[in-house]
């Protein structure tokens, strides 16, 4: 007998029965990205960083000391492992984790007081400043935060906890009529 699996996203049915046209305070959620785990080795994290910051349509996360997510939505994965190979493997390791990883946008003008409740760091625009990342506590979940606007935030979380992240996030957004859906 064949069994015949459907790709379906792991919040598919979170999303479900939410409105579908966006409120000013609304979180989307990037279907498909490519995320990669980038770790320098001992030594070349300077070179490292910058040879990430230097490829094109690719956001550069810090999780931690010489180590990156490197996260992008028009470049397919093949095309990226490509350019990380490219790199000197003597000084960098490179790992795909489009698939255990899920990418939340939460973006409007009350995206702080939302996120206020769901993480314990100060995101006050002169001290997290854009393009400014790191790894916390979100929701009670391990997850990477980077902020990507003015009032634009995303968070980078396990795909197994993505379920309760997402829930947690839409209850503390509740009151200011936070929405979801996919991103197109």
């Amino acid at each position: 007998m064949s069994v015949a699996f459907t790709n379906r996203h792991v919040l598919e049915d979170h999303i479900a029965g939410f409105e579908a046209r966006p409120n000013p305070n609304h979180v989307a959620v990037v279907r498909q990205p490519v995320i990669f785990c980038v770790l320098a080795h001992a030594g070349h994290e300077a070179w490292v960083h910058a040879a990430l910051t230097a490829m094109d349509e690719v956001s550069v996360r810090s999780v931690g000391p010489g180590e990156w997510l490197a996260v992008a939505e028009t470049i397919g994965v093949e095309s990226l492992a490509r350019d990380f190979a490219m790199l000197d493997t003597e000084r960098v390791s490179f790992f795909e984790q489009s698939d255990g990883r899920t990418l939340l946008r939460i973006s409007g003008p009350s995206v702080r007081r939302i996120l206020a409740k769901c993480v314990p760091v100060d995101l006050h625009p002169s001290v997290f400043a854009e393009g400014q990342s790191g790894t916390m506590l979100c929701c009670h979940v391990s997850a990477n935060v980077a902020r990507t606007g003015a009032d634009t935030f995303e968070i980078a979380v396990m795909r197994s906890f993505a379920g309760t992240v997402f829930e947690e996030m839409m209850e503390m957004g509740r009151e200011f009529a936070l929405t979801a859906g996919f991103t197109a």
